[in-house]
């Protein structure tokens, strides 16, 4: 019997430390599965910040940088400069890219540094108790919003994949999520495209991925990736944004 599904080389054997139905541990497999059949793990630095996104580098066997709250996209600007043989992977949640480090993610991408950005979104600040981000939903309740995000207060959720979109330097763009077999399967196939562009050179990528956060949304596990269909693809739409690529990657 063909074996058709196994754990990835590049997946350490150590157990996963992320919350019950929280879609960071999907995300580690697919990039570990990515790297290693691409043949790039010896060229791969990744990227660790703040907030939950930081315990990549405990999964992912390949190298990784550590960075200050926000400051991925700077510090991948810098390897990218310094190695440009290496392939460099910034791994963010929405707290972190889309709050603290909305001026260097803008700026990397207007530049076309050619650097490939997992966006992990799912609305909150995961690691430090809950509180509302910039991608909160509009009556959304958090630790900071308890009555439910406030237009005329707190403004409208922010779209950064859409505000990235308009920068020349952006070759590709494109939201997925993690909520069910098929979703998995498309973001897969778009962070392998992420990687590819950066393999040859053409500019920044970025793979904004919904995500459930169970316990922040004081949700069960199937009620949370239910949600993510029923209600943020409401507000950030699945599909690609951007991508100047034309059929150089057809299938």
């Amino acid at each position: 019997m063909n074996k058709v599904y196994s754990r990835p080389a590049l997946l350490k054997r150590k157990a996963f430390h992320h919350c019950a139905g929280c879609g960071h541990s999907v995300i580690h497999r697919l990039v570990a599965e990515i790297i290693e059949e691409m043949g790039i793990k010896e060229r791969t630095v990744g990227i660790a910040p703040c907030g939950c996104s930081v315990f990549a580098y405990d999964y992912i066997d390949v190298d990784f940088a550590e960075s200050a709250h926000g400051r991925g996209a700077a510090v991948g600007t810098g390897l990218k400069r310094a190695c440009p043989e290496a392939i460099v992977l910034n791994y963010q949640g929405d707290g972190d890219l889309a709050a603290i480090g909305t001026a260097e993610t803008i700026h990397a991408a207007n530049r076309g540094e050619c650097i490939t950005n997992i966006f992990v979104n799912n609305a909150v600040y995961g690691m430090t108790g809950g509180q509302m981000a910039p991608t909160t939903l509009l009556g959304q309740t958090t630790t900071t919003s308890p009555f439910g995000r406030d237009a005329r207060i707190e403004g409208h959720p922010l779209k950064i994949s859409e505000m990235l979109a308009l920068l020349e330097g952006v070759v590709y763009i494109e939201r997925t999520a993690v909520c069910s077999p098929a979703s998995i399967r498309k973001t897969k196939k778009a962070i392998e495209k992420a990687f590819r562009i950066q393999v040859d050179d053409l500019g920044y990528a970025i793979v904004e991925i919904l995500s459930p956060c169970p316990v922040n949304w004081k949700m069960g596990v199937v009620e949370a990736w239910q949600w993510v269909e029923k209600e943020m693809v409401k507000v950030f739409p699945l599909g690609v944004i951007k991508d100047t690529t034309g059929d150089r990657y057809a299938h």
